[in-house]
C-alpha cells in the first residue's frame, strides 16, 4: 500500500481507502471480516456516509481497540429518519445523527467532518451562512473532528466551496466518463442513453472545463480530493453499459482517479474479502497493466488541444524533472493567478525544474495526449524565472 498527504489537514492516508456503503445490510461477521482485510491490507482511510444504526454499529465494534489506526470521513447531514436515509439541514437532525456517529463508532472524534451532499450552487450558498457551518466549526475548534470536508457531484458549487477556505477535504465523483460530460448534461440521462443503446461520442473532448478549474483550484488551496464513483457504479468495467464504449479495468480507473491533480485518496466500495483483495492487488500489477492513457488516448479523447493529464507516462526524463508536476503549477499560476505566490514556492521545492530541461524530446515521443513538453519546459522556465 502506498500514502499521501490528505492536504493540509497534516493527516496521511492510503491511496486506496475503504468505502463502506455496501457493508450495510449485511451480517457483523461480514462488515468485520472485509474490515480486518482491509486494515490488513494497509487501508487506513474509511468513508462512513451511511445513517443506518446497525451498520453504523457493526463497524464501530469492528474497529474497536483499533480506532486509532484508521482515518475516519463521517458525515454531518446524512440522518436516519422514520426508518430511512434522509439528507437533511435540520440542524437538531443533524447534531442527533452526527452524535449518533460517535456513539455507535464507539469514539469521541471523527477526523473529517464532512458536510453531506451539497450538489446545488444555492446549496453551498444557504451552508456558508447556516448553522449546520456554525456547528461544523464548532466541532473542529473543540477537536471533536480535525477537519471540515464535503461531499459533491457538482463541479461549480464544490469549487465554490473551496474557494471559500472552510473545506480541508472534498469528497467527489470522478472518473473519465464524469470528467468528459459537460456541466449542463445529467450523468443520470448519459448512462441511461448507454443502457438503451444510444452511443455516445466523446471523440477529441478534452476534460470539461469546469472539472478541471475545480482540479486546479483544490490543488491551490491544499483542499485534497477523496474520490467517489471510481468506477462509475461498475459501469466503466463492461463495454456494454460505460458511455466510454469500451471497458476498463478497476486498476485503470483507479490509476484515472490517482493521477488528477489533487487527489489523495480512492474510496473504493467493498463487500466481501474478494474485493479488498481485489482492490489491493493493484500494487501487484505493472505499470502496463494500470496504464489508461493510451486506452483512452485510442479513442481520441482528451486529445484535443494537447493539454498535459499528469500521467507522467512522458518519464523517465534525463535530467530528473518530475514533468507532470512542472506543468500542472504552469497551468495554476496561467489559469489561476490568485494562486501564484504558493505555486512558485511549490515549484521551487521541486528537486528539478522546467530549467534542467535538455530538449531531448524523449518525453514527447511516449506522451499518448501529444503535448509539447518542451515548449511547456520553455514556458514554465520563462514564468517562473526568479
Amino acid at each position: 500500500m502506498q500514502y499521501r498527504k490528505l492536504g493540509r489537514t497534516g493527516m496521511t492516508v492510503s491511496e486506496i481507502s475503504l468505502g463502506c456503503e455496501h457493508l450495510q445490510g449485511k451480517e457483523y461477521t461480514l462488515v468485520k471480516s472485509v474490515i480486518d482485510a482491509a486494515l490488513d491490507a494497509g487501508i487506513n482511510f474509511l468513508d462512513v456516509f451511511m445513517s443506518e444504526p446497525n451498520v453504523r454499529s457493526d463497524i464501530g465494534k469492528a474497529l474497536l481497540g483499533r480506532r486509532e489506526k484508521v482515518v475516519i470521513q463521517g458525515h454531518i447531514g446524512s440522518c436516519w429518519l422514520d426508518g430511512q436515509y434522509t439528507v437533511s439541514r435540520d440542524i437538531t437532525q443533524c447534531v442527533a445523527a452526527f452524535e449518533d456517529l460517535l456513539s455507535r463508532l464507539q469514539t469521541d472524534y471523527i477526523d473529517i467532518g464532512m458536510l453531506h451532499f451539497v450538489d446545488k450552487e444555492t446549496d453551498w450558498d444557504a451552508l456558508s451562512q447556516s448553522e449546520m457551518m456554525r456547528y461544523a466549526l464548532s466541532l473542529k475548534e473543540k477537536g471533536v473532528i480535525r477537519a471540515i470536508g464535503m461531499s459533491s457531484h457538482n463541479p461549480v458549487t464544490a469549487k465554490k466551496a473551496v474557494e471559500s477556505g472552510y473545506i480541508d477535504v472534498l469528497m467527489f465523483s470522478l472518473n473519465p466518463a464524469y470528467d468528459l460530460v459537460p456541466k449542463d448534461q445529467d450523468m443520470t440521462e448519459v448512462f441511461a442513453e448507454v443502457l438503451e443503446g444510444k452511443k455516445q461520442n466523446y471523440t477529441g473532448m478534452t476534460l470539461e472545463p469546469a472539472r478541471a478549474e475545480l482540479y486546479r483550484a483544490c490543488e491551490a488551496q491544499g483542499t485534497a480530493i477523496t474520490v467517489m464513483k471510481s468506477l462509475a457504479m461498475g459501469t466503466l468495467l463492461s463495454a456494454e453499459r460505460s458511455p466510454l464504449g469500451i471497458a476498463l479495468t478497476e486498476a485503470q480507473c483507479i490509476s484515472y482517479a490517482l493521477d488528477r491533480p489533487a487527489v489523495a485518496a480512492v474510496m473504493v466500495g467493498m463487500q466481501r474479502i474478494s474485493d479488498v483483495e481485489s482492490a489491493a492487488a493493484y500494487y501487484d500489477l505493472t505499470k502496463e497493466e494500470r496504464d489508461h492513457s493510451e486506452v483512452l488516448a485510442s479513442l481520441g479523447m482528451f486529445r484535443a488541444d494537447g493539454r498535459c493529464m499528469y500521467c507522467n507516462h512522458c518519464l523517465p526524463c534525463p535530467a530528473r524533472i518530475d514533468i507532470a508536476a512542472v506543468n500542472k503549477y504552469l497551468d495554476l499560476v496561467e489559469l489561476d493567478g490568485k494562486a501564484a505566490d504558493s505555486v512558485r514556492q511549490h515549484y521551487g521545492a521541486l528537486e528539478h525544474t522546467a530549467e534542467a530541461c535538455l530538449q531531448c524530446g524523449a518525453c514527447e515521443e511516449r506522451c499518448p495526449f501529444d503535448v509539447d513538453v518542451i515548449a511547456r519546459m520553455k514556458r514554465a522556465a520563462e514564468v517562473f524565472a526568479g
